[in-house]
């Protein structure tokens, strides 16, 4: 009699366990902003470039060893870039554009996902505020919603990197 309380007891505790990622967000969002002393047409040249992203490339500041083949045209819709480093594999293009207000990006990481990132130019008097922001949906991935909770601590201190790297990159080209 006990053991089959135990079995019970557990099974219910199991159930209860498999339920709870599904109680958190199916998707999340990640953002960062910075001022860059820049105008906002030398800013959107660079990101929407994939030679131009790898001169801020964040991954490649934490992953010297990164590699990177280019695929599509050299900016604009469609070009694009597969990587493949110690932080995972996938690939990177440009699916979307504003003239110097904004550049939307398709990343496919495979099983991992497919977020979407986007950078947004805002001119402002001292340069541009530079928003680079992603998107992920988990659908019912129970794995994923887990992760999403801690997307913005894993995601957000390398677009911090990133756009320092935005702003070097644009104050050496000087």
């Amino acid at each position: 009699m006990a053991l089959k309380t135990i079995l019970i007891g557990g099974g219910i505790a199991l159930a209860a366990l498999s339920f709870i990622p599904f109680t958190f967000p199916s998707s999340t969002h990640v953002e960062r902003s910075a001022l860059i002393k820049a105008a906002p047409a030398e800013l959107f040249q660079l990101i929407s470039s994939s030679e131009g992203f790898q001169t801020f490339n964040p991954y490649k500041t934490a992953d010297p060893d990164l590699k990177i083949t280019m695929h599509g045209p050299a900016s604009g819709i469609g070009s694009g870039f597969a990587f493949d480093g110690k932080d995972g594999k996938g690939t990177q293009t440009i699916s979307a554009m504003e003239q110097d207000r904004s550049i939307t990006m398709a990343i496919d990481l495979g099983f991992k996902g497919q977020p979407v990132q986007k950078f947004e130019l805002k001119p402002s008097a001292d340069g541009t505020q530079v928003t680079w922001g992603m998107d992920i949906k988990f659908g019912m991935n129970p794995i994923g919603r887990i992760m999403g909770l801690f997307m913005d601590g894993m995601v957000g201190p390398t677009y911090e990197q990133g756009l320092k790297n935005l702003a070097l990159a644009v104050a050496n080209k000087v």
